[in-house]
């Protein structure tokens, strides 16, 4: 188990996170989200043992998780760190990189490994491709399977999904967090995508100006979001008589008592995003068809049961 303590830490005098503390089970996956400049990356190098704590103490068991100041060499054999710049080799191949820190003793188990990674990252057809030819969404990739390849008990991603299209995003998301299930992986990913938390996080931590704002579970959280904060992360929101609404929860209705003007109407696939004036608020609502601007319609709203 990975434990946080009532940690501090601070680049200077200012404090960059305060009082955090959590713990991540072994195969756990925990979604730590929050603005820009929260503390999420740094929450993550501290973990890693990238700086130093200020105040408190990290443990992955018992073994204690050191700064600098006590450690010559950063980081831990069971625990790997994939950051938004990629640590890798750019001329040698996709499969070289991967396997960097795998035996050659045993070049069947290194091959084997190899391969089942690369299905994994959705590159099998790059094996022998050299690095620099990849593009940036594929050395991510490569970057996560080379992070895998010595089966780490915890591993720490910093928008692992960052640089990859949306034609490969999916996919590769069910393909990692399945795998990290399969394999009891304690995973710890920084995030601003939900696409990231809804159907795959155990549990979800937000932080605001380095603080732990809440956490829980993701559907908790979701359903009954107590701060603005919390709802703008899953999805377009309104505030009405105090109450939190997503926008597929207000809907057109002649027995609605919310009077509002349609403002803007954005395509959204499925329906129809609309956004409406109600008494110099703004309200944003769902709806199966477009709106024309300067419609007056009446709304309700009503939390889903």
């Amino acid at each position: 188990m990975l434990s946080v303590k009532n940690v501090d830490f601070g680049y200077n005098s200012s404090k960059t996170l305060s009082n955090i503390s959590l713990n991540v089970q072994a195969g756990e996956y925990l979604a730590v989200v929050g603005e820009s400049g929260s503390g999420k990356s740094t929450l993550l190098k501290l973990i890693y043992g990238e700086f130093d704590v200020n105040n408190g103490s990290i443990f992955w068991h018992s073994t204690p998780i050191l700064g600098p100041k006590n450690k010559l060499v950063v980081g831990h054999n069971f625990m790997k760190y994939v950051a938004q710049e990629f640590d890798l080799m750019p001329f040698t191949t996709v499969a070289e990189n991967i396997g960097t820190h795998l035996s050659n003793f045993f070049p069947k188990e290194k091959q084997k490994r190899i391969k089942e990674l690369l299905a994994v990252v959705e590159l099998e057809k790059y094996h022998s491709t050299k690095v620099k030819h990849l593009s940036g969404g594929q050395k991510q990739r490569v970057a996560l399977a080379k992070a895998l390849a010595k089966q780490p008990e915890i591993l720490l991603l910093d928008e692992p999904f960052s640089h990859i299209d949306n034609f490969k995003k999916q996919s590769l998301r069910k393909n990692l967090f399945q795998f990290l299930k399969a394999e009891n992986i304690a995973c710890i990913v920084a995030t601003h995508d939900k696409n990231d938390v809804l159907a795959f996080a155990d549990n979800m931590l937000v932080l605001h100006q380095g603080k732990v704002l809440l956490k829980g579970l993701p559907k908790d959280l979701y359903k009954q979001p107590k701060v603005p904060l919390v709802a703008a992360f899953f999805s377009e929101y309104s505030i009405i008589d105090d109450t939190i609404y997503y926008a597929h929860q207000i809907k057109v209705s002649e027995k609605g008592s919310i009077k509002a003007e349609v403002k803007h109407c954005y395509f959204q696939g499925a329906h129809f995003l609309i956004e409406a004036n109600s008494d110099d608020e703004i309200i944003f609502f769902n709806h199966p068809t477009s709106i024309k601007i300067k419609t007056s319609v009446l709304l309700i709203a009503k939390k889903d049961v």
